[in-house]
């Protein structure tokens, strides 16, 4: 009965359930077993599904893999934080961001540096693209234009490659580091990197 029930089961999976499903195997294989001994069939194992199931949607593991890397990030943003100051909303998401990714960081690039780059044929500037696209700048956004809205900053004044400095560094120091930057380091971006380079550009309105 068990056996039977769960065939049934299996057969209803459909479209978009199904790949998900198929995808968070792949992902939950990737890090238990990594990429040298991550195989179709041991997906479909974890999934409890056919193997032909998987090549209906992806050619290799390779294209399995990147499937899963994409979706992992896409299904876990970081929750944008709102405390009505810049300095303290970007310490937060900054803080956030690094703890929520370095983890994700370093299973990818060990993927990356195990064969998935070679065998893809994919620049390591796609793959860095594909592990680190940037899926919180638009959402990073609202906190830019909140402040704007507050009247902390003027967003037609500051460069875009500005905005996004604070967020480029921490990834960079967590592909160098595979681990969260420490507080410290976070402040140093904050306070003496970003936030005079804000001012340097007039992006703070002049008080009267």
């Amino acid at each position: 009965m068990v056996t039977k029930t769960r065939a049934f089961v299996q057969r209803r999976r459909r479209g978009l359930q199904l790949e998900a499903e198929l995808l968070d195997a792949a992902w939950s294989e990737l890090v238990d077993a990594g990429y040298a001994n991550l195989t179709m069939e041991s997906v479909a194992v974890r999934a409890h599904t056919g193997i032909a199931v998987l090549y209906r949607r992806w050619a290799n593991k390779d294209e399995l893999v990147l499937a899963a890397i994409e979706h992992y990030r896409n299904t876990h943003p970081v929750a944008v934080p709102d405390t009505g100051d810049l300095r303290s909303d970007l310490h937060a998401q900054l803080t956030a961001v690094s703890e929520a990714l370095a983890g994700f960081f370093a299973i990818t690039l060990a993927a990356a540096f195990s064969g998935l780059l070679a065998n893809t044929g994919l620049s390591p500037a796609q793959v860095r693209d594909k592990v680190m696209n940037t899926q919180s700048l638009p959402r990073v956004r609202l906190i830019y234009q909140r402040a704007h809205d507050r009247g902390e900053i003027d967003l037609e004044l500051i460069p875009a490659a500005v905005l996004a400095m604070p967020f480029d560094l921490v990834r960079h120091d967590m592909l160098i580091e595979l681990k969260p930057p420490p507080p410290e380091r976070i402040r140093v971006i904050i306070d003496e990197l970003f936030l005079p380079l804000v001012k340097n550009c007039r992006g703070v309105p002049e008080s009267s």
